[in-house]
């Protein structure tokens, strides 16, 4: 209408409108005044690019107030409405095998997912990954400290080397003061006496998950959602090659970048590291 102005009179462009004078005068101030958050829209886009579409406004606020900005959660969540910005990440599905125990160990971890130290509990899990028909497992390894992933090993086959492998990687990563306990559910790899051997030479204690109970478990599983929901899910690959490539990138993106709001809004690894400084 302002743009009209010099062509028509305002009192017949206000009557064809149906909009009062005043109201007129009020939206040619805010036009005039600009988009006050202008700047912090082009930081809420930034940050939701480079991650991907991965992080709502949750994780975008934390990300903003540690670069110093002071804003509301609420304030993010609207500019993010206003940008047309909604997380890409689907519901979380969980699967993992379940297999029958042979062995007497008992749940030690009991649910206790959190940690005083790096290295003090860990959990494990295998799942598996379909590509155009073929498959791939991926058996990593979790700190509870921190949520970061120790190790890990993928393979086209569930053989034990896919946990025997991870497991060596893990070992190797320990200093001599380090004997960290190692949850797994009841998985037939876990009970192979080669996995038990290496963890008794170590000084580890195994805890397993009661049959059938995947909350035993509940980290790990969450760390697979994640996984899927934030990478798997979100792409389409044409081999396992590409998606083994992609799934280093994710966690080391995982492990380095992505922050969590429960480690006070900094990645596992910057976590620990500011907590080695401290």
């Amino acid at each position: 209408m302002i743009e009209l102005r010099q062509k028509f009179a305002l009192s017949a462009l206000l009557k064809a409108a149906q909009l009062s004078r005043s109201t007129f005068y009020y939206q040619a101030k805010v036009q005039q005044a600009g988009d006050k958050h202008a700047g912090m829209k082009d930081r809420i886009q930034a940050i939701f690019t480079r991650h991907q579409g991965r992080y709502g406004y949750r994780r975008i606020t934390a990300e903003l107030r540690h670069s110093g900005a002071v804003i509301n959660h609420k304030t993010v969540q609207r500019l993010m409405r206003t940008l047309g910005l909604k997380s890409l990440v689907r519901p979380k599905k969980y699967r993992s095998y379940r297999g029958g125990c042979h062995v007497d160990v008992p749940n030690v971890l009991n649910r206790q997912f959190q940690a005083d130290r790096p290295n003090q509990r860990w959990v494990t899990d295998v799942t598996e990954f379909n590509v155009r028909g073929e498959k791939l497992y991926l058996s990593p390894v979790m700190d509870l400290y921190n949520g970061e992933i120790v190790a890990y090993e993928m393979q086209a086959r569930p053989h034990f080397p896919l946990v025997g492998n991870m497991l060596g990687k893990a070992l190797a990563k320990l200093t001599n003061l380090d004997a960290p306990l190692l949850h797994s559910d009841q998985g037939w790899q876990y009970q192979m006496p080669a996995y038990r051997r290496q963890l008794a030479s170590h000084g580890l204690t195994q805890s397993m998950s009661r049959k059938g109970n995947c909350l035993d478990n509940a980290a790990m599983e969450s760390f697979f959602g994640t996984l899927k929901s934030e990478f798997f899910y979100l792409n389409h690959f044409e081999s396992i090659d590409a998606l083994q490539a992609g799934i280093r990138t994710y966690i080391h993106y995982y492990n380095h970048e992505r922050i969590k709001l429960k480690l006070k809004g900094l990645s596992p690894v910057r976590y620990r590291t500011q907590a080695w400084q401290a």
